[in-house]
């Protein structure tokens, strides 16, 4: 899946040195943490001087932020990047330049096999080294063509220019805020630990001013991002070490703030603080997305999820027990190398028992460079497509008497655009992270 990202700009990167901007596309491909990703990307490129544009015909830099986590992600780009050499061909005869980039997850995975394949493209950017965007395209002006995709030694967030204030008031009332990035858990059916590295967590410091920011600047929802987000720690002003419990207790604090979220979480590292929080914050929406991936013990180790289904149960038990009218939503794999049919029927028995309000299902599909890649006893197409039809329809099933429990209930709302003649209609979210 992919999602369109509209990036603004501040007035003072419309124009330089009297001369209308060098103008940024930027497309944005899979979950939250990208499109978080592509605004910082655009943050740190208008001040070397890239205005935004939601016209790729305009563009003198086009950027592809991509996602592998599903199947194909590469070959996706590459088609892509077909497309755009023909735009960058007939803008050459116009005597324009245009600049082609490639970041995100794919960037990582791929490198300089991207340079070597898709000769349009100019920069190769991995997710750890963003800030370094405006020295890229400075070497790729003087004739190099480029990928950076070292993990840094340096903090990216460190190095990024925030977002003004007048830019975040155009994004709206809700906002992304990564607090943590990559995975320590390395299950053998993701990529993410070899795209997005080690677990790392930023300072509480960092993100208190940054939710200060948000909120000055009129954002009353926050939500906090993670590839393993409730693995975030961090030292507290007090020289205590916090978890992200006590984080968002501290971001509760914060006059403008007015609902906090966070995903995605690992069931692993839910712990006694979090699940409190969610019991004492009445800012903390009574939402939590807690992948569980299958109901079979023996998919679950083949997985390395390091938990089994009976573990899972009695941790939606305990935070029901602290928030009652929790919603729950999970991600599920079916068809992984070696299930069953019986691994599957215990996958939906997990369901029933727990009920969820959504879910995200996917047939499980090789990674590259993945343990679960390398399995043998790898599952025939027709039969997950099979076994995804009857988890789609329970899930499908729980979500409509979700909603019919919700029949009469008033809640609070928050507005997010203005409607009718002339309003804008939000954006679809998008996919969950991994």
């Amino acid at each position: 899946m992919d999602a369109m990202t509209k990036h603004e700009t501040p007035d003072s990167a419309a124009k330089t040195d009297g001369q209308t901007a060098k103008k940024v596309f930027i497309k944005t491909y899979g979950c939250q943490m990208n499109v978080y990703d592509s605004q910082r990307m655009a943050d740190a490129l208008a001040a070397d001087g890239y205005a935004a544009t939601e016209t790729i015909e305009e563009a003198d830099l086009v950027l592809l932020n991509t996602c592998h986590i599903r199947e194909k992600a590469a070959e996706k780009v590459y088609s892509e990047l077909g497309r755009i050499r023909q735009l960058k061909k007939a803008r050459a005869t116009e005597g324009r330049e245009t600049l082609v980039g490639v970041t995100g997850c794919v960037a990582q995975a791929e490198g300089s096999e991207i340079i070597r394949r898709a000769p349009v493209v100019d920069l190769v950017v991995g997710p750890q080294t963003y800030h370094r965007l405006p020295d890229v395209l400075a070497r790729v002006r003087g004739g190099a063509r480029v990928v950076e995709t070292d993990y840094a030694i340096e903090d990216k967030f460190e190095h990024l220019p925030a977002p003004s204030r007048r830019e975040v008031a155009k994004r709206g009332v809700t906002a992304f805020l990564t607090v943590q990035e990559g995975c320590d858990k390395f299950c053998t059916f993701c990529v993410v630990p070899y795209t997005r590295g080690s677990e790392i967590s930023r300072p509480v410091s960092q993100i208190v001013a940054e939710a200060e920011r948000l909120a000055a600047a009129g954002v009353r929802e926050v939500t906090l991002l993670g590839q393993n987000v409730n693995a975030w720690h961090g030292e507290g002003p007090d020289g205590s070490e916090w978890g992200l419990g006590r984080l968002l207790f501290r971001l509760a604090e914060i006059p403008g703030i007015a609902r906090l979220r966070y995903t995605t979480s690992h069931p692993r590292d839910m712990d006694d603080e979090l699940i409190n929080a969610h019991r004492d914050l009445e800012t903390l929406m009574p939402y939590l997305h807690l992948p569980v991936q299958a109901g079979s013990d023996r998919i679950l180790k083949a997985m390395n999820r390091r938990h089994s289904a009976s573990d899972y149960i009695r941790l939606v038990e305990r935070i029901r027990s602290a928030r009652p009218d929790i919603a729950l939503s999970g991600d599920f794999i079916v068809g992984f190398p070696g299930e069953t049919d019986e691994d599957f029927e215990e996958t939906l028995r997990l369901v029933r028992e727990v009920g969820y309000a959504s879910a995200f299902s996917f047939k499980y599909s090789p990674r590259p460079g993945t343990p679960g890649a390398e399995m043998g006893d790898q599952v025939p197409e027709n039969v997950k497509d099979e076994r995804l039809q009857r988890l789609q329809a329970l899930l499908v099933e729980q979500q409509q008497a979700f909603t019919v429990a919700m029949v009469g209930r008033t809640m609070p709302t928050l507005l997010e655009n203005r409607g009718g003649k002339g309003g804008k209609g939000a954006a679809p979210p998008p996919g969950p992270l991994l």
